[in-house]
């Protein structure tokens, strides 16, 4: 389920690790509402604001380490059945040998793509669901991770904002503009730090948000005009929409793997 730690994003998961308590380090350390906080010996805000900086380094590490949904042999054969499995004994069959055009080998890995995979350059895997790699987790986002990257924006997010008040509260008013700087230069740096990460995330979440309710992936959204399935669709056309809270529901409550080709192609024959 998850790959070795000590990978080639071992890098980029220690800095994660030690950006995130370096700036956590430096919001208790000044004068900020945390550090006032202890002092009076109310630790109820200290306390939830730590188990919000873990529960968000847990989704990290989830999201990063997780299989995001790789292709496997075995899974051609689940593939065909979908394919040739798309109406029950007593609807009309459609048949085969054109829906099986539809599926591709990739020539990289050699596998059978089930609808909707790709075949990623960084990890070297066909994904299925494919949506992007994320140079910041070091991983590929898709069909069985999607959800808990979702979930780590948003408890990240929420981390920000909230450290975002607390760094804020912690500048204090000096005469000399350079004995303020040298006095919270590091809350200062932390600060900036918290803004841009901030604003990466929030729109990062409002994109994928966007994406989820529409059930389109990143990559979908940005190669529709060369996506063999989707090339022949209007722009504002998607043969796997099902609704705002349908497409919720799945991406949310659906953990087993969706058979993409049943709810494309029956789309795509007007049978739905």
């Amino acid at each position: 389920m998850f790959r070795k730690v000590l990978s080639a994003g071992f890098a980029v998961r220690a800095g994660h690790v030690a950006l995130t308590w370096a700036v956590t380090l430096i919001l208790f350390l000044h004068r900020t509402d945390l550090k006032q906080s202890e002092e009076r010996g109310e630790f109820l805000k200290p306390v939830t604001f730590l188990l919000l900086v873990l529960c968000s380094m847990l989704l990290y590490f989830i999201t990063s380490l997780m299989d995001p949904g790789y292709v496997t042999f075995d899974d051609e054969l689940k593939v065909s059945r979908s394919v040739h499995c798309v109406w029950d004994d007593e609807e009309q069959m459609v048949p085969v040998v054109q829906k099986a055009q539809r599926l591709r080998r990739c020539g990289y890995c050699m596998v059978q793509q089930p609808m909707r995979s790709k075949h990623c350059q960084s990890c070297q895997h066909c994904v299925r669901r494919y949506d992007h790699h994320c140079p910041w987790i070091e991983n590929c986002v898709g069909e069985r991770n999607h959800r808990f990257f979702m979930l780590y924006l948003i408890s990240q997010l929420t981390v920000l904002l909230w450290a975002f008040h607390i760094a804020w509260s912690g500048f204090g008013t000096e005469t000399e503009w350079k004995e303020w700087l040298r006095i919270n230069t590091f809350l200062l740096l932390a600060f900036i730090i918290i803004i841009i990460f901030t604003v990466v995330v929030m729109l990062l979440l409002v994109s994928h948000l966007y994406l989820v309710s529409s059930n389109t992936t990143t990559w979908e959204f940005m190669s529709r005009h060369r996506i063999s399935y989707l090339k022949h669709c209007s722009s504002e056309e998607n043969p796997f929409d099902q609704g705002i809270l349908g497409n919720l529901w799945v991406f949310f409550c659906v953990c087993k793997t969706v058979a993409w080709e049943r709810i494309y192609f029956k789309e795509e024959d007007g049978l739905v």
